[in-house]
């Protein structure tokens, strides 16, 4: 199967899953069969087939039984299990075992392990022990890669590739002597020469002149902050490093084989210091798919949950996509690793299917006896069927099964589309997350999210986009902290608002060009003119500190000292250094309007903002007079539409909805009554689409 942008790989899958001859959404998760007796196989088919289990995860972890010394195979328990998972009736997503090398291989090949920014060399007995730009690594991996595309490129019980497993996770960045060699190359090939290297990393400060490639190294530790644009290449060079060794594996596999492939990615946790790209890598995916776990001491888990899958969609450039993980119940990687309560588990799967997701897959099958992942729940817990896991996995089951028909359809809105997209580019969030900044609390993650979680609470559905992207097909756009942004992302964004549309901008935004480079002039730079407003200073707030605006409440964070240059004045700080100064702003620019929030705002002020810009470009909640606590989310397809409903809160919610209930059968009557954490997805006619 070709790359390409539309995930076609997603209805290929799903029509693998057929029951009946309609596609199915896919149910299951990781299989790790080599860590348990071969006599307990049968006993995991018979209660997956019980669960309506219809796709597996094989392999992930699994290179030291495969290859048990360099050059010999063993596949024969491999083969024994898919053959019985066939059998059976359930299909695998088979991986080709590279994201972990043997010990036997990192003893042989010492400099394949990865080196610390303090020049430490990681040693092996975790997983993911090895370095990107490592040739014995890449060397390796494709022969493994060769020998298990080679032999089961048409087994029956095979649908989709999973190559490696969450790349970046625990062994990047990486500062060998080896990743300094592929920098400099990288760094070569993006600069040409070193007056141009030079000019963008403003070696003139501090003096830092390059005048030879070997004297440039990754960014390890030094005496204080290193060049900030050199963190930012090294970032960039990073997720390309992994990128190769990610196309080098999945090129062999498409020599043998037309099913789709993909590779695990982890939704908003790839920062600079976990560099992955995940835009680009979308580009290489014949499935997008994501891993996500609950920060279980997060009060609005639930909500972070939907910016996470929403991310994924835009990944997946709108169209479904797949749950690779999430969790049954507890983790084992917190500092609290708290069980999920009765009905969690369901809220959360339907979440994503709700938000694009056209499966929804658990690490995994049967909860490990040994290892560090054993306190790691399972679909198959310590404790056996008679548990509340159990019990739920089936629920679970049942429940996709009655949703199958929502398979292939797409996320949409009111008026029939998803009409708001919030900005995410990944330079902007990298560039935000470098040293020396005005202040430790501006968080791209946290301002994004306090835009997501603003819409979440009004029932506006929202895509994520790229300041490059085509943004026309948008009522209104948000670019909450995109403090780097390039000429080409500056032109289109200027274009969109000049052309009609709303553009929302937030503090600490486009303030550098691509090279980390301060564009002058009154901030936010990027933006001034297109606001209407010129910022001459930042007065960041102490920790814990607000202050009082003249309209949507109270800030906190931030504030800048300046004023409106032809922009109106919504809100106005009232109180200390930067008083009088504009808080929030309306430009008109061309036929569209811009926005300026130099704040952040707390969630009632940004609500009754919300009220001000959906109002302004027509941006309607897909219902009204929703409780507080229940979300609300819709798919669609060929006119017919299928609204979700999740009652997040402790009390029962009535709501005027008409159509049929999935989950239950009934026909709601124009009423629907939903249980404390209960969960509806009803199906109706449309005549939007």
């Amino acid at each position: 199967m070709d790359t390409n942008t539309d995930n076609a790989g997603m209805d290929y899958i799903t029509a693998r899953l057929a029951t009946e001859g309609s596609p199915a959404l896919a149910f299951g998760g990781d299989y790790n069969p080599e860590q348990w007796p071969e006599e307990t196989w049968d006993e995991d088919v018979r209660l997956m087939r019980e669960a309506g289990v219809n796709l597996v995860s094989v392999g992930i972890f699994s290179w030291s039984l495969l290859e048990p010394s360099e050059g010999v195979y063993d596949f024969g328990w491999l083969d024994r299990i898919l053959d019985l998972l066939h059998a059976n009736g359930i299909r695998v997503d088979l991986a080709n075992a590279t994201a972990s090398p043997p010990p036997w291989f990192s003893h042989k090949y010492p400099q394949s392990l990865p080196v610390t920014a303090d020049g430490v060399r990681h040693s092996y007995g975790s997983r993911q022990a090895f370095a990107a730009s490592s040739p014995d690594y890449r060397r390796a991996a494709a022969a493994l890669t060769e020998q298990i595309a080679a032999r089961y490129k048409d087994h029956p019980a095979v649908v989709m590739w999973h190559i490696h497993n969450e790349y970046g996770c625990h062994n990047q960045p990486d500062f060998s002597d080896g990743a300094a060699a592929g920098f400099r190359r990288w760094l070569e090939r993006r600069y040409g020469g070193l007056e141009d290297l030079n000019a963008a990393w403003g070696t003139a400060f501090w003096s830092q002149r390059y005048s030879a490639w070997d004297e440039i190294l990754p960014p390890r530790t030094s005496g204080t902050w290193v060049n900030p644009t050199q963190q930012l290449d090294f970032a960039r060079y990073s997720s390309d490093e992994l990128l190769e060794c990610y196309k080098a594996e999945a090129a062999i596999i498409r020599s043998h084989s037309g099913h789709p492939v993909t590779t695990n990615f982890m939704g908003f946790n790839m920062g600079l210091h976990q560099p992955v790209d995940y835009w680009r890598w979308s580009e290489e995916m014949d499935v997008v798919s994501n891993d996500h776990y609950l920060i279980s001491e997060d009060p609005r888990n639930f909500q972070e949950l939907a910016a996470t899958a929403d991310l994924t969609r835009g990944w997946a450039n709108g169209k479904p996509w797949l749950l690779m993980e999430h969790s049954t119940s507890a983790v084992n990687w917190q500092p609290r690793n708290i069980a999920k309560a009765p009905g969690e588990m369901l809220r959360n799967s339907l979440q994503h299917v709700a938000r694009g997701a056209d499966g929804a897959l658990f690490f995994q099958w049967r909860a490990s006896r040994a290892g560090a992942e054993k306190f790691h729940s399972g679909m198959l817990p310590h404790a056996g069927t008679d548990t509340k896991v159990w019990r739920e996995v089936v629920q679970l089951g049942r429940a996709l099964r009655s949703l199958a028909e929502v398979s292939g359809s797409v996320v949409t809105g009111a008026s029939g589309r998803v009409d708001v997209a919030i900005l995410h580019d990944t330079d902007a969030r990298w560039g935000s997350e470098l040293d020396s900044h005005p202040s430790i609390d501006s968080s791209n993650i946290a301002e994004t999210r306090r835009w997501h979680d603003a819409f979440y609470r009004a029932g506006i559905p929202t895509d994520f986009r790229r300041s490059t992207d085509d943004l026309s097909g948008y009522r209104l756009v948000v670019a909450p902290m995109q403090y780097l942004l390039s000429d080409a992302g500056v032109a289109n964004l200027a274009g969109y608002a000049q052309s009609g549309g709303h553009l929302v901008v937030s503090y600490f935004s486009g303030i550098v060009d691509e090279n980390d480079h301060i564009r002058l002039g009154s901030y936010p730079g990027a933006f001034s003119k297109l606001l209407g407003v010129q910022m001459e200073e930042f007065f960041p707030l102490r920790a814990g500190e607000s202050v009082r605006l003249s309209s949507f409440g109270t800030g906190t964070c931030w504030q800048e000292l300046g004023k409106a240059a032809g922009a109106e004045v919504l809100a106005a700080v009232t109180e200390g250094p930067a008083a009088g100064s504009p808080a929030v702003t309306r430009h008109r620019t061309g036929s569209g309007r811009a926005y300026y929030v130099a704040t952040s705002l707390a969630p009632a002020g940004m609500a009754e903002l919300l009220d001000v810009v959906c109002s302004d470009s027509a941006v309607q909640p897909l219902l009204t007079g929703l409780p507080a606590d229940v979300e609300v989310a819709r798919r669609s397809k060929n006119g017919t539409d299928w609204t979700f409903f999740i009652n997040h809160g402790a009390g029962e919610a009535r709501l005027d909805v008409n159509g049929v209930d999935l989950l239950s059968g009934d026909d709601t009557g124009g009423a629907l009554t939903l249980a404390a954490g209960g969960v509806a997805v009803v199906r109706s006619q449309t005549s939007i689409h």
